[in-house]
């Protein structure tokens, strides 16, 4: 069972060894450094003060999950990322601030399970990422019409991408209040808000966490718990860009190659506005600000990283 997985002591390898910054990630900030101007150079660095937080992030081992533990590491906080398998990207970052918890999201006890060892393993719970969503196991998107999902289709979407949060949130609120409060970040999609044929089950599930994200907003604020959501547009994920993946999939319906796809014909046919897909690294900076407590009066917000995806004010 999920939940009997989730109360083992995690492997060793995931628990041992010292932590440093991510040198992908101190790359990539010395890269944004040498391109300020020299008269701003001598401005402090933003400290995000998430040095020894707290964080459960959900789909940890992949994708906006990854990159999300591995900015909160390089942030100084402890993370617990939870996921089916950890992957050699998640095991890369093994050290004494990270636990991975084996379980199945869609498992109804799995969320209280993975929230409960962070409690065991580092003493509470301050940031919760709701990021784990997608295609369920055995599902493959898109799917072009409303007619190609039945209800079994229909439950299992939504019992990854909005039940799994509904739970995580019951389980880390009363944590987070007994801290004297949190973050929530939920991770939504564009598609909420611009929806159309394809994928109507996976747009209605994460429309529902968007609301989500408002009403909690407005019961937890007052207390301390801030709950935002991030709505991506197409990312390079696995999700597209495994084999058999969304890429495969519209390939085909195109009539294209994957590479061409990937590249060229699905910025064009979705209109992003920077001519590329998202970059993981980049949804999980939005998220890690908005964990962040330099976000103190950002609640309730929907923040797109999109490319330029969704075209209302």
């Amino acid at each position: 069972m999920a939940a009997a997985r989730a109360a083992r002591p995690a492997p060793a390898e995931l628990r041992t060894g010292a932590l440093r910054r991510d040198p992908d990630v101190v790359h990539a900030v010395t890269e944004n450094r040498r391109r300020v101007p020299s008269h701003c150079r001598n401005v402090r660095a933003m400290d995000l003060e998430l040095d020894g937080k707290i964080a459960v992030v959900t789909g940890g081992s992949k994708g906006i999950g990854l990159a999300t533990t591995r900015t909160l590491l390089a942030e100084g906080a402890r993370v617990v990322a939870a996921s089916r398998r950890p992957g050699t990207a998640l095991e890369s970052l093994a050290g004494p601030d990270l636990l991975h918890v084996a379980v199945d999201l869609m498992d109804p006890a799995a969320p209280a399970e993975v929230v409960a060892a962070a409690v065991r393993a580092f003493g509470g719970v301050d940031v919760l990422v709701n990021n784990v969503g997608g295609p369920p196991p055995g599902a493959t998107l898109p799917r072009f019409s409303f007619m190609a999902g039945d209800d079994a289709d229909w439950q299992s979407m939504f019992e990854l991408n909005l039940f799994s949060a509904v739970r995580a949130v019951r389980a880390a609120v009363p944590c987070m209040l007994e801290r004297g409060g949190g973050a929530v970040v939920n991770v939504s999609t564009g598609s909420a808000r611009a929806p159309g044929a394809m994928n109507a089950d996976y747009a209605a599930a994460k429309a529902g966490l968007t609301v989500l994200t408002k009403a909690l907003s407005e019961e937890y604020a007052p207390q301390g718990i801030r709950v935002n959501t991030v709505s991506p547009g197409p990312v390079r994920t696995p999700w597209w860009t495994d084999e058999g993946g969304a890429a495969d999939v519209l390939a085909a319906a195109f009539g294209t190659d994957r590479d061409s796809l990937l590249t060229t014909v699905a910025p064009e046919a979705m209109h992003l506005s920077t001519g590329r897909r998202v970059d993981p690294q980049e949804v999980a900076d939005v998220i890690v600000l908005l964990a962040s407590p330099r976000s103190a009066s950002t609640t309730g917000a929907d923040v797109a990283v999109d490319a330029g995806f969704l075209k209302q004010t």
